[in-house]
């Protein structure tokens, strides 16, 4: 069974022009297309600013390719309030919706490369409690802990004792954000890979609240094509509701490998990928609310295929993405 591994303003018109101070500078999106913040400090906007200084243009033409769309930022540990509070904030100042992750389940990753999360429930809450405080009023779209629910479909993943208390922390996690006035949630489904039968998923997303979020997620930080995901995504869609979902496009401009070049690990930073999908909510598909960069492009996969830790900003990858795109 494949195992998805994951880990990672300035205001503008509705046009995008920004507001003239650097026009190298990642700006806005048009919000009626993407309405989600693009970082200017964000990872990949900080290696552009770098290679325009080094004089590197071909590099620079490249990672503008990421640097200009919205990606996701995942939230971490050491401050989520004062964090979530700063992200909402400079989106809001720009007058798009922040796109978040929250990746902090006990028990996370089943002890591989993004191996973590809270100690306990407990600290899950008390960490999910900061959270939502700090995106409190302003507009958000949450994508709520990826691998999840796949992993416990998973024989021998996340114990046994512990099903039950993740299905209430997800429960918690959707009621608790779906409270606030403009925030928009999305629980995670794994991808057409994973869990073949879409069948499965139908009790355990019952279970974890799907009724009360916006839908669900699909391939998230996975390679899988945009068309695999949204014909898996209308089968499980009826089952639950009609639920609508989004697609990780980020890094599945190629689809998976396939073939000769796989191996147990095709998941973790597989050679010749490629961006996909720009962000965006005009998907020309009914259920789709949108196509996403929620797996942050140029952050590894984890230590393999002469990767850096899982998250870390891994350029040459980066560059190899934005190089085989086809846009």
């Amino acid at each position: 069974m494949g195992t998805l591994l994951l880990l990672a303003g300035c205001s503008s018109s509705d046009d995008g022009s920004g507001d003239g101070k650097d026009e190298g500078a990642p700006q806005q999106r048009p919000k009626s297309v993407a309405p989600y913040w693009v970082n200017p400090e964000g990872k990949a906007a900080q290696q552009l600013s770098s290679y325009k200084k080094d004089d590197k243009s071909g590099d620079a033409k490249l990672i503008k390719k990421i640097a200009s769309q919205p990606v996701a930022e995942w939230v971490g540990t050491e401050d989520p309030q004062g964090e979530t509070e700063k992200l909402t904030q400079a989106a809001d100042k720009a007058d798009r919706s922040a796109l978040l992750v929250l990746y902090n389940l006990p028990h996370r990753d089943c002890g591989q490369y993004s191996k973590g999360g809270a100690k306990d429930a407990g600290a899950y809450r008390a960490w999910l409690d900061k959270v939502v405080k700090g995106i409190g009023d302003r507009s958000a779209t949450v994508i709520v802990e990826p691998d999840s629910i796949p992993h416990l479909l998973a024989e021998g993943c996340t114990p046994q004792q512990f099903h039950e208390e993740r299905y209430q922390l997800l429960n918690e996690a959707v009621s608790k954000l779906k409270d606030l006035p403009k925030t928009k949630v999305y629980l995670d489904a794994g991808n057409p890979d994973w869990v073949r039968d879409p069948g499965g998923l139908v009790e355990p997303l019952n279970k974890a609240g799907i009724a009360k979020a916006d839908g669900f997620a699909l391939n998230v930080s996975n390679y899988q094509t945009t068309k695999s995901n949204i014909a898996y995504g209308k089968k499980i869609s009826p089952m639950i509701g009609n639920k609508p979902f989004v697609i990780d496009t980020s890094r599945n401009g190629n689809g998976p490998i396939e073939g000769a070049g796989a191996d147990e690990e095709a998941w973790c930073n597989p050679k010749g990928r490629a961006l996909g999908e720009q962000p965006t909510t005009k998907t020309g598909v009914k259920l789709v609310d949108a196509f996403l960069w929620i797996k942050r492009p140029g952050e590894s996969d984890g230590e393999c295929k002469g990767g850096p830790k899982a998250g870390a900003w891994w350029p040459e990858y980066a560059l190899d993405l934005a190089r085989n795109a086809k846009k």
